[in-house]
């Protein structure tokens, strides 16, 4: 018969197992002429944050969009290009990490364990300890 008990053990370390996830899109680049008046950097603010924003936007329809984002075209990549400018299709790669377990180093009464887990435990570790008599020659139920 088994005896068994919940204990807790002190974590050591905690690292994230991580899982890579690449996308890619097409975008359209254009080249700004070279007799266009420069402008100054204040002035492109926006249309950085513009592209940040269609950056995530993309990112929110790899993983999963709702029908009501889907159903609302984006003006922005709809905007046709300037006389004079030189445009193409570029594929733009991006690169995710997301967590997706958590190697964890414990001690128990002295000795050092690994174990893979689906969640970060923190600073303790619930751990289930059981004991059983060992008998040599001896079958033990579910096994052959």
């Amino acid at each position: 018969m088994e005896n068994v008990r919940i204990d807790y053990a002190q974590v050591l370390s905690v690292e994230p197992v991580y899982q890579v996830l690449r996308a890619s899109r097409n975008e359209q680049q254009c080249d700004r002429p070279a007799d266009a008046p420069s402008v100054d950097a204040d002035a492109d603010k926006p249309r950085e944050e513009g592209r940040i924003a269609r950056m995530v936007d993309s990112v929110k329809g790899i993983f999963g969009s709702d029908d009501k984002d889907a159903a609302e075209p984006n003006p922005q990549a709809a905007t046709p290009p300037a006389p004079g400018q030189n445009c193409r299709m570029v594929t733009v790669e991006r690169e995710f990490r997301r967590p997706i377990a958590y190697d964890v180093d414990y001690v128990y009464k002295g000795s050092k364990y690994r174990s893979r887990l689906a969640e970060d435990p923190g600073n303790r570790l619930r751990i289930r300890v059981s004991v059983m008599p060992y008998a040599p020659g001896q079958i033990r139920a579910g096994n052959p």
